[in-house]
């Protein structure tokens, strides 16, 4: 007689797959009651304090004023409107933060790798101070060191009787549509329509062969139909000047000097990183690449731009994007001189307001998590398009 061996059931605990299935489910049935014990102690200690939950507080007036905002805002706006204005101080002081860091950090970092002495050494010294004081003590220094200390709005720098600049920001003229701002705008879109299509004919002509210059019309369009539209409608745009009155400006638009000193300490402090990332990826490009394009007689720039650069970005974008993130993120330490962005506002003057801790923390969290999943997946689409793709 023969003896069948004993089949072990799917569903034992001696299977591997299975005990991986139980400590899973385990997890997150531990999270899960993690999770409401937190939700149930927050919400007990609310009422007991008499704090209401939820985002109602939004559509409260908020009664107090907002030196730098983008949109219009008076004291009696609401939350809501402090949020918006939050917001967009943020956006404004990242992008300007970012493009000025870049701008600086290619240019220091191609000039590390200079053939100039002096240059380098520069450079070099410029990278080694900045990168290795912390940000907010360069916050600081921009701020009390050299804004503070500019003259009064009476002594202000004077450029023309247009700009003033003094302690109390740089006074610009501000521009509002004039009578002719929609025809302009219009003669503007037919312009660069027929701009387009003579760039397409231009690519028809690189097929047969027979070029003719296109960029001459281009240009006579892009300001000869704007032109010609302020002519028979009126100006486009009429400029708002600042002018003293009292103890300060009025009118035009004013670069607060919390502002500026917030982007050129953020500018300056991400800048000598970009500088080290830019070095980097230009000497991970084989340096056969140089010799072949020295060989074919190409100048250094059309070199630099057209054969090392295209290569260098691949390595260059991804750490780019972690800079570029670092400088949303500190852009939260200008609540130490009083920038009115969402940390300042909202986790700030909202939260002592109305004591929403969490919604005004959770908001706040939120804003950045979304800046920074945008600037990285913008990032990621980029560097798919630069990466190089096997066949």
């Amino acid at each position: 007689m023969q003896h069948r061996p004993t089949v072990t059931g799917n569903f034992s605990l001696t299977n591997p797959a299975v005990r991986a299935w139980i400590y899973q489910i385990l997890a997150v049935v531990v999270l899960v009651l993690f999770v409401g014990h937190l939700v149930h102690n927050t919400l007990t200690n609310l009422n007991h304090r008499g704090i209401t939950s939820g985002f109602d507080f939004l559509n409260n007036a908020a009664g107090f004023g907002i030196v730098q905002h983008l949109i219009d805002f008076e004291q009696g706006d609401t939350y809501g409107r402090v949020f918006v204005v939050g917001l967009l101080n943020t956006l404004l002081v990242s992008a300007l933060c970012i493009v000025f860091a870049s701008i600086l950090g290619f240019i220091i970092g191609l000039s590390r790798l200079s053939e100039n002495w002096l240059l380098r050494k520069l450079s070099t010294l410029y990278i080694e101070i900045f990168r290795n004081i912390p940000p907010l003590l360069q916050i600081f220094f921009w701020y009390f060191a050299v804004l503070r200390n500019l003259p009064g709005p009476r002594q202000a720098v004077n450029a023309f009787d247009l700009a003033f600049l003094s302690n109390r920001g740089l006074y610009l003229p501000a521009p509002d549509a004039g009578p002719g701002a929609g025809a302009t705008a219009l003669a503007l879109l037919v312009a660069v329509a027929a701009s387009v299509a003579l760039f397409r004919r231009r690519r028809r002509q690189l097929k047969t062969g027979q070029l003719r210059r296109s960029w001459p019309w281009i240009v006579v369009l892009l300001v000869a139909l704007p032109a010609l539209a302020q002519l028979i409608a009126g100006p486009a745009i009429a400029w708002d000047v600042p002018q003293l009155r009292g103890f300060n400006f009025r009118g035009g638009m004013a670069l607060i000097p919390e502002l500026a000193a917030l982007t050129l300490a953020l500018s300056v402090y991400t800048s000598a990183f970009i500088a080290e990332v830019i070095r980097s990826g230009i000497q991970s490009v084989p340096y056969g690449q140089h010799e072949a394009a020295r060989s074919l007689g190409l100048p250094n720039a059309v070199t630099l731009n057209k054969v090392i650069l295209p290569q260098a970005m691949r390595v260059i974008v991804p750490p780019l994007t972690s800079q570029y993130l670092n400088i949303v993120k500190n852009s939260s330490l200008s609540a130490a001189i009083g920038y009115p962005d969402m940390v300042s506002l909202f986790a700030g003057s909202v939260l002592n307001q109305t004591g929403q801790a969490i919604e005004t923390i959770a908001i706040t969290m939120a804003v950045y998590l979304v800046i920074s999943l945008a600037i990285s997946l913008l990032m990621n689409i980029y560097n798919k398009r630069k990466a190089l793709v096997e066949r």
